[in-house]
């Protein structure tokens, strides 16, 4: 949550290049993702295979930021 910081707004910028260079390229199919600190491409398939799943500790640390 926030405002975005500055590594935020580059890197959806650094996305947003990368997606129109794939669409310039017709690479259809594939989706852009993060990997270190490098832009990739990645078939879409292999992108959405698996649902990585997170730990309940992260959702019982967030819950009490919504405490009524």
């Amino acid at each position: 949550g926030g405002a975005p910081s500055a590594f935020d707004r580059v890197l959806a910028t650094r996305f947003g290049i990368h997606a129109a260079e794939l669409v310039l390229k017709r690479d259809f199919g594939t989706m852009v993702a993060l990997q270190g600190t490098r832009i990739i491409s990645v078939p879409l398939q292999e992108g959405v295979a698996t649902t990585k799943q997170l730990d309940l500790s992260y959702y019982e640390e967030a819950r009490e930021f919504f405490r009524k």
